[in-house]
């Protein structure tokens, strides 16, 4: 950033959002997900505040692309005059998907866009989720999240029991489990599109394997499934 204009640009680091005003009362902010917190702090503090979803969220002239909902957020760098930015009409998008796969095929499937998974790599630090959510647009069957039961604690705390037969008793009636109790410890409560959209990003990344689908089979499959 500085090699932009070194005579006018500087960098501050600082944990506090106030501190950009010591240098300006009109700040930018760039922050993707806590940007409605530091947009807050700011404003409270008389600080005139624009941030990166205000920014492309409408077109500039007839034909300029733009996100109504994220503007900026998401967008990736293309070359010094354009930018890709975060996709748009998803939802649409997936339902016409999943009816033209319906008529072709017969068969009920579940669509979803996703970009960056929602994952801190453990050995570099890097967080992963740089866009404002992982899936902008899915079908109806991926909504909520997934009511799970953690396996290896009702194994092992069958007791008299066979381990097989606690882990059936379990998850035939964790619909009246308590989504807080011990069967659940260790469950991550996450939603399903997290999780989904996480995993195909996995799968295809963002470097030269050129994977334009991700397709998932056996993912909502049951222990008890014949």
């Amino acid at each position: 950033y500085k090699s932009i204009d070194p005579e006018k640009v500087s960098v501050h680091f600082a944990n506090n959002p106030l501190a950009a005003l010591s240098f300006s009362n009109t700040v930018i902010v760039a922050s993707i997900h806590t940007r409605k917190l530091h947009r807050d702090i700011l404003e409270k503090a008389g600080a005139n505040v624009i941030s990166l979803d205000e920014i492309c969220s409408s077109p500039i002239r007839d034909g300029a692309g733009f996100n109504e909902q994220y503007g900026l957020l998401g967008s990736n760098y293309t070359n010094d005059n354009s930018v890709k930015l975060f996709p748009r009409d998803c939802d649409a998008f997936v339902r016409e998907l999943q009816k033209e796969l319906f008529d072709r095929t017969g068969k009920k499937i579940e669509v979803l866009v996703y970009g960056d998974g929602a994952f801190k790599d453990p050995v570099c630090g890097i967080w992963e989720l740089a866009d404002p959510v992982v899936s902008p647009g899915y079908t109806d069957g991926l909504s909520g999240m997934p009511k799970e039961i953690k396996f290896k604690y009702v194994a092992d705390n069958a007791g008299d029991k066979d381990p097989s037969d606690a882990i059936r008793e379990a998850i035939e009636s964790k619909g009246e489990m308590d989504k807080y109790g011990h069967c659940t410890l260790g469950t991550t409560p996450r939603r399903m599109t997290d999780l989904i959209g996480s995993l195909c990003d996995l799968t295809s990344g963002s470097g030269d394997k050129g994977t334009p689908v991700v397709y998932i089979q056996g993912y909502f499959d049951c222990y008890l499934d014949d």
